[in-house]
Parts: structure tokens; sequence; C-alpha cells
């Protein structure tokens, strides 16, 4: 494998990384990257593993606000502990599950159907849509903090998650959404989005090790694969931050005119230039 191949698996890795936390699409940045530049990762394990690196990101990044969740669920479940910040953290487990159960279900059910052979066309169309809907919530301030969510809040943003299985859409985005819509503050807001990311890609990882084990080129592309996974940890984890930058400066307008220009310009070439 020469240089180049690297380095295109390492530009991969980066890509994916910043954009998978910042609600313009991943997987959408990743199918303009290989019509455009004719890049093309090899392998049925590759995206597995740069899932499980932004997870490591993620993971870090609110390793205080999941060791907290941790304690205090504990101290609930064993110990009888009925104080305000173990029956919050209790009932915002519970949130969470809720919420992950619809695209969980929802991936399995259509494994089969949702391809990866997907257009820029229909990358555009899709990064229009979630440009419309970030439109929608760009100056929202909500007022609803952790304690206030409730069950339907809950499934609410479960269901906006499932969204995201449509090719193109950004599943941050599209959670986002879901969450601002119910009324959250953008910080909270944010908070519950990555730590519903959580169970979904580590469920992801966990019922994909199968194609890691037999993907007959992983000892081939032993390298590149390392060097893109640890490219995307680092992506990811910058990226996460920038957008916790930018959600509290209120600035989300600018992933609305992002999705709107790449959207625009993915379906332009898609129309005169395929």
């Amino acid at each position: 494998m020469d240089i180049i191949e690297i380095i295109r698996y390492i530009f991969l890795g980066l890509l994916q990384g910043f954009t998978e936390p910042i609600p313009v699409s991943s997987s959408g940045h990743l199918v303009i990257a290989r019509e455009l530049l004719g890049i093309e990762a090899r392998g049925l394990s590759f995206e597995i593993l740069l899932n499980t690196a932004s997870l490591i990101a993620v993971l870090y990044i609110y390793r205080k606000d999941i060791t907290a969740i941790i304690v205090n669920l504990s101290r609930y479940i064993f110990k009888g502990a009925r104080d305000a910040e173990a029956i919050e953290d209790f009932r915002y487990t519970i949130y969470l599950v809720i919420a992950t159960i619809p695209v969980g279900v929802l991936g399995v059910l259509l494994e089969d159907i949702i391809g990866d052979n997907v257009s820029m066309m229909t990358v555009g169309l899709m990064l229009l849509v979630t440009g419309v809907a970030l439109w929608f919530i760009k100056n929202k301030r909500g007022e609803r903090r952790d304690g206030d969510l409730n069950i339907k809040d809950a499934i609410i943003v479960g269901l906006s998650q499932c969204v995201a299985l449509m090719p193109g859409i950004s599943r941050s985005g599209a959670t986002l959404v879901g969450a601002m819509g119910v009324g959250m503050n953008q910080k909270n807001a944010l908070r519950f989005v990555f730590l519903l990311y959580i169970p979904v890609s580590l469920g992801t990882a966990l019922l994909s090790i199968g194609d890691l084990v037999n993907d007959p080129e992983i000892m081939t592309l032993a390298l590149p694969y390392a060097l893109a996974f640890i490219a995307t940890i680092i992506a990811t984890y910058f990226g996460l931050k920038w957008l916790q930058g930018v959600m509290e400066r209120g600035n989300l307008i600018i992933f609305t005119y992002y999705c709107f220009a790449l959207g625009t310009f993915s379906i332009l070439y898609s129309l005169f230039f395929k």
C-alpha cells in the first residue's frame, strides 16, 4: 500500500470524525468525498472502526457526566438512595433508554433496506432538509433542564433520531431539533443528544464485531485503519468541542447555511456534472 492510499484513509478519518458530532451529516460528507475525489475505503470494517473512534471521543468529553450518572444510578438501585440527584439521574437514564428504543428497533428492521449505495442527489436533498430543520430551531432558547424531562420528551427525541436513518440526514442535527423542539435549553439538549449517541453507537459496534473479525482485508489494512482510527478520535474531539462553543454562543444558524450551500452544490453536481 502506497503513501497516497494511506493519506486517503487518514483524510476519511478526519472527515468522518469532524463531521460526526456537528449537524451536517458525516455519512453525506463521505458520499461526496468518494464521488468528487474518488476516495473509497476498502473493507467492511472501516466504518465500524470510525464509528468506534468517534464513540471514544464522546465518552472522553462527557466522562464526568457519565461517571456521575453511573454513581447516582448505582446508589439509587443498590443502596436505596432517594436524594434529588439519585432520583433525577435514575429518571434521566430511563429517558435515555426510552429514546434509544425507536432507532434500535428501526435500525434492525431496515438493515437490509438502508444501503450504502447513496447518490449525491439524495445527499443533497437530505442536507436541505437538515438545513430547514435547523433553521426552525436556530433562535430557540429553551428553559427546560434535565429534571424537567418526561417520557413524552424522550419518545419525541427518540423518534427524531430515527429520521437520521435516512442517508444524508445528520443524526446530531435530527436529535438536536427534537431535543430543542421539546423546549430543552441548548446546553442540556446537546448533552442529552450525545449521551443518547453512546448506547446507539456502542450497540452498532458490538453488533458489528463479526464483520470486523471476518473482514478478509483487516490485516492488509491494519496500518491505514489504525491511523484513520486515531485521526477520527482527534477530529471528533475537536468537532464536538467546537459545536459546544457554537451552541453556547447561539450560532447554530451557521450549520443551516452550510447545509443549504453543500446541499445545493450536491444537487447541481448531480444534475449537470454526473
